[in-house]
């Protein structure tokens, strides 16, 4: 048995018919930008993230970029300021952040939930401290009460990177809500492998600050908001509209897709009994991926390889140990290194099949 990482084929064939009518719909209007179909998306979505605005954009990195920059616009953040982040992620996190000159403190994540240690964020803030970026990583929601209340102690932006988490939800005792609407805005990344994945580049910033978003919206439109008049200096950041009818298909699925991630996650956590591996423990996670950690990582990924089943590490190089930031190369932020050093991603998606599942399980605990 042959069974690939993330079948993309497989994916959108489960949603086929719909999407080339969607598609059909874009061709014969004769609109390509800016029309019916991304208004449709942007009214859809921030629905169902549950805020008032929703700007669809190129990509998640811009929607962070795009999300940073109109604050400098709005005079509040500067060039210098301080941007508490994650240091385990993907590295577009960062990417926006430098981007706009400004300077990433990097804080170490929790091993038990790969997501930024809420205990060591205080102590990194300086007066140039300016905004905390939280990332909802592999799926699993970031957001704390004690993030919540640093902010609110500190006057800063809490500016939420969901690129991952499409439906993940914050449950606590006074409130439940999605990522994506728990901070000040949010950018969101639609790359086809993400949850809700479009057939190219596609990304959104929701946010409920009118002014935030209309910044936001002008700055991607060459940063214009009147055809031929430019606030900003703008860039060309814009959905288009083949990918927002594709998306508007696949959002009405994407609860019953996270369900079914849910459920293969949740049967390699009971039934996947291996001392080599550990596996994630049980959470509100949409299971964009399904991380194990194992100190055998690279043999582990050749054992399944050479059974035929197809893994990715996410990630291989930590961010501060990348060429491009090489003044953070001498950091030393051990528990980020022994992720990036252990992580194996496993299948775990919503046209996976239950004999895939077991079998992935069966060779996961043969291992030795």
């Amino acid at each position: 048995m042959t069974i690939p990482y993330l079948p993309l084929k497989r994916i959108n064939d489960l949603y086929d018919a719909e999407i080339r009518e969607a598609i059909s719909r874009v061709l014969d209007s004769g609109w390509y930008l800016k029309g019916e179909a991304t208004q449709q998306f942007e009214s859809d979505y921030a629905h169902y993230i549950g805020t008032k605005h929703c700007i669809g954009v190129a990509n998640g990195l811009d929607a962070l970029t795009l999300i940073l920059r109109a604050y400098m616009e709005m005079g509040m953040l500067h060039e210098g300021d301080e941007v508490i982040v994650p240091a385990n992620t993907f590295i577009a996190s960062i990417l926006a952040i430098t981007e706009n000159r400004l300077k990433p403190v990097l804080v170490e994540p929790r091993l038990d939930t790969f997501q930024i240690d809420d205990t060591q964020i205080e102590q990194t803030i300086t007066p140039r401290t300016k905004a905390i970026m939280i990332v909802h990583l592999y799926g699993r929601c970031a957001y704390t009460e004690r993030i919540a209340a640093i902010c609110q102690r500190h006057e800063l932006l809490l500016i939420e990177d969901n690129a991952q988490a499409h439906g993940s939800v914050y449950v606590a005792t006074s409130q439940q809500a999605k990522t994506g609407s728990l901070g000040s805005a949010s950018g969101h990344s639609f790359y086809p492998g993400k949850n809700l994945g479009a057939l190219g580049d596609a990304g959104a910033v929701t946010t409920n600050d009118d002014e935030l978003a209309a910044v936001v919206r002008s700055i991607a439109n060459y940063g214009s908001s009147r055809k031929y008049v430019f606030d900003y200096v703008g860039r060309n950041s814009r959905i288009d509209e083949i990918q927002a009818a594709v998306l508007s298909v696949k959002l009405k699925y994407l609860d019953a897709d996270n369900a079914r991630r849910k459920e293969i996650a949740n049967f390699y956590i009971d039934h996947v009994s291996n001392p080599l591996v550990r596996l994630p423990e049980k959470s509100e996670s949409v299971c964009h991926i399904f991380p194990v950690l194992s100190e055998q990582r690279d043999d582990l990924q050749q054992f399944l390889a050479d059974k035929g089943v197809g893994t990715v590490i996410h990630y291989p190089i930590a961010p501060h140990q990348q060429r491009c930031y090489a003044d953070w190369n001498n950091l030393s932020l051990p528990i980020t290194e022994q992720i990036h050093a252990q992580e194996l991603s496993l299948p775990c998606h919503q046209a996976m099949a239950d004999d895939e599942m077991m079998e992935v399980t069966r060779l996961m605990n043969e291992f030795r």
